[in-house]
Order: structure tokens, then sequence, then C-alpha cells
């Protein structure tokens, strides 16, 4: 039997023994929209809790637009041109119209891959196209402090000044804040380094609801609803797409309520009742864009937990074209390798802001408390490898004889998209 993972900007095929009993995981198939500018056009038209576009630029001054970076594949050269035409014809000028990178504390995007996250020329050459810094204090406005858990709010200038703000994002599993988009654009999106290293820390992290497909409860998502509410609110267009990366959802509205709609959209397709839980299992890290560094493999590693066998192995590949990640997480894996994980969590619990990007390592730790975690990449040097703190593998397919023959069980999961679907353990749903 042959599957196909993905993997970097294509597929990785493994070929798998006629006598194992394979599950492939999916999503349920979606329903692709048959004319997608004209699905934009509609969503822009029909809002959720707000009036439609171009009537709510009218007599604005300015607006912001805000888009995620490179680790997201929204379309965004199909929604961008349809707003910002609405913007003009509604009476803004392009020099008071600026579309913003969401970075959060990730690079920033230059140069063809600007382009790239842009994807329409037109756009770049008629408004201002920016990166937001995170670690740029003094281009953030202190908003105060948020009512329930006092976390300082500093977000970025060009947003908080703008008459029109307007969040642009994909609505898919995190594994972190529930699901990404929508409110999570604009914070940890745009928000200055104290408030992002605050909500990363380990008293958030560590909360058993700061997880995969989880809002209530989720102390992320709580905390990002009250920034909202500090800045007084905003709009967002939504999307949502399929394996092969088509429009599959859109809507436009009030950020919270149209982000809400999507989420039931896109919940009913990418978490997937799974009836056992799995000695074995082979998974990816999506392919490009999120497979590009290790740090974002991480994601992969969590996704499939729910249904990872006590002691059993999870076999992850990633294409990792672009290394590690940041010097800040290869510093936290470093000292993982050093501490041990019960020795790294420790030093972290108490700390009230976590240091830049040790917060993935953290996450990495939950699959690693379940079982074995083997990684196929051909992106990282022997050195990268040895910092992983998890096993890697010569080849896929030898890492599965081995959790095969370990396990004596020739039962095993596949999940072809990684992060993107989340299985969930459910018993009755055999």
């Amino acid at each position: 039997m042959r599957v196909e993972l993905n993997y970097g900007k294509g597929r990785l095929p493994v070929d798998l023994p006629d006598d194992w009993d394979v599950e492939v995981i999916r999503k349920r198939a979606m329903p692709a929209a048959v004319d997608p500018a004209a699905a934009v056009a509609g969503a822009l038209a029909q809002p959720v809790g707000a009036p439609p576009l171009i009537e709510a630029a009218r007599g604005r001054r300015s607006a912001c637009i805000l888009i995620c970076d490179i680790t997201r594949p929204v379309p965004n050269g199909l929604v961008l041109p349809p707003i910002l035409r609405q913007l003009l014809e509604a009476g803004l000028k392009p020099e008071n119209i600026t579309v913003l990178v969401a970075t959060g504390l990730h690079r920033p995007n230059e140069g063809d891959e600007l382009a790239e996250v842009v994807g329409d020329p037109w756009v770049m050459e008629t408004v201002t196209v920016a990166n937001h810094y995170a670690r740029d204090t003094a281009a953030h406005v202190d908003m105060g402090v948020t009512p329930t858990r006092g976390t300082r709010v500093l977000l970025d200038r060009r947003l908080v000044e703008a008459d029109l703000k307007i969040a642009t994002g994909l609505v898919e599993p995190h594994f972190m804040a529930g699901y990404s988009g929508g409110r999570k654009v604009i914070a940890p999106g745009v928000a200055g380094k104290a408030t992002i290293t605050t909500f990363h820390s380990a008293r958030f992290m560590e909360h058993p609801k700061a997880a995969s497909c989880v809002l209530d409860g989720n102390p992320l998502h709580e905390e990002q609803l009250e920034i909202v509410k500090m800045l007084g609110g905003a709009l967002a267009l939504n999307t949502v797409i399929d394996e092969e990366r088509r429009l599959c959802f859109v809507n436009f509205g009030e950020v919270v309520e149209s982000h809400l709609q999507a989420v039931a959209f896109t919940r009913d397709y990418t978490v997937v009742p799974v009836a056992e839980r799995f000695q074995t299992i082979l998974t990816s890290a999506a392919g490009y864009p999120l497979d590009k560094t290790y740090y974002q493999t991480v994601k992969g590693m969590v996704g499939p937990m729910d249904i990872l066998a006590e002691g059993g192995d999870l076999v992850v590949a990633s294409a990792c074209s672009e290394g590690m990640g940041s010097a800040e997480f290869v510093d936290a894996q470093r000292r993982l390798i050093a501490l041990g994980p019960d020795g790294f969590l420790e030093q972290i619990m108490a700390k009230s802001h976590a240091d830049i990007d040790e917060w993935q390592t953290e996450m990495q730790l939950k699959p690693m408390r379940i079982g074995s975690i083997h990684l196929y990449t051909e992106g990282l040097s022997a050195d990268d490898r040895a910092l992983t703190g998890v096993a890697t593998a010569d080849s896929v397919t030898a890492a599965l004889e081995a959790s095969v023959k370990r396990s004596g069980e020739r039962r095993l999961a596949v999940i072809p998209e990684g992060p993107y679907v989340v299985p969930c353990y459910q018993p009755e749903a055999a």
C-alpha cells in the first residue's frame, strides 16, 4: 500500500507492506467553492454581525488590513484585491491604507517572500505593505492590562490608530489557541513582545484547555477576546481551505462572531473521531509553508496526541527546508537537551514572561510524555538533529518497521495532512 504525506512543496510517497492494517485519517471532503472570487464578493456584501464592507468604509480616513505571515497558506491573492477595491471605492486614499503582516514574534517576510505572501502585484504597488515588529516597543500603543489575568497589552500603532481595522486569515486547528484566525491575527499577530511572552508563558501553556480545537475555557482564547474588546473591535475576513488548498469557506463580519461561524464550519471537517489509540502513527507537518522549520514541525507532533497509545511511536515527516527556526528556539532546544524534559519544565514554570519561542519546546514535551517521537527530514544538519530532542530516522519506512517490530502490532494510523487534521479518541466511534 502506498500513502503520500504532505511534505515540502510536494508529497512524500511511503510504501507500506500489504499485510499491515493501515487506517488513513483525513478530513471529510470539503465542498470547494465553484467560483472563489464570487464567494469572496458575496462574503463582503453579506457580512456577519456588521454592515457590508463598502458601507463600513465610507467616511473612514484610514484602514489597516492584517494578513498572516508566510507560515499560513492564506489565499491573500484572492481576498486582498476585492477588499482594497471596495475601500478605494468608498473614498479611502491608497496612501492611507496599510496591509500589515501579522508576524507575531516570527521573522519579517521580505522581498520575493513578501510578494508571495501578498499574492498580488497590484496590491504591492497600490498601498503600503509592511511587517509588524513585536520587539520594537515604541511602535506599539500600551492599551493597559486585560481585566481577568492582567496581561499588559501592547498593539501595533498602525492598527490601533486606523479608522477601519480588518483582520484576514485562515481558520484551522491551532495547538495552543484552539483555532487560528480572527482574534489571533490581532494578538499575538500584531502584539508587542511583552504581551506575547506573557500569554505564551507556562501558566497559560500548561493549562489543559490550551489545546487544539478547544475554545471554551482556553485561557489564550479568553485573553484574545479581551484584547479585541480593549481595541474597540474589528472586522475580519475568514477563510477555510482543503488539503488541495482550494477555498471551501469564506465569510466577513464582526471579528468574533464571524470567526466563530468559520470555526463551526471547519470543526465539522477537521475534528475526526477515532475509535482506538495506536502504537504506531505516521504523520506530517502539513507540508509547505508550515514545515519550513523544525519550530513549526512541533505542531505535527502535538496534533495526533489523543490517539497515540502510551509508549507508542509517532513518526513525523517534515522538510525543515529553513532549518531549526529562530536563534531563541535553538537556545530553548539546547536547554531541553541539557536539562531534560522535567528540568526544562521546572525551569520555565515560575516565569511571568516566557523567553521568546521557548513555548514551542514546551509544547514538544506534551507528546514526549506519551510516547517516542521519530523525525524524518532532509533539511537538518547532524548538529541540528541533535538539538531536536527526538529520534531521527534515515527513512520513514525503517522507522515504521522498527515500531511495528517493537509493539508486535501491524495496525497503524497515517495522517497525511498533519496538524490540519485533529484525530479525537472516541471509543464509541467504532
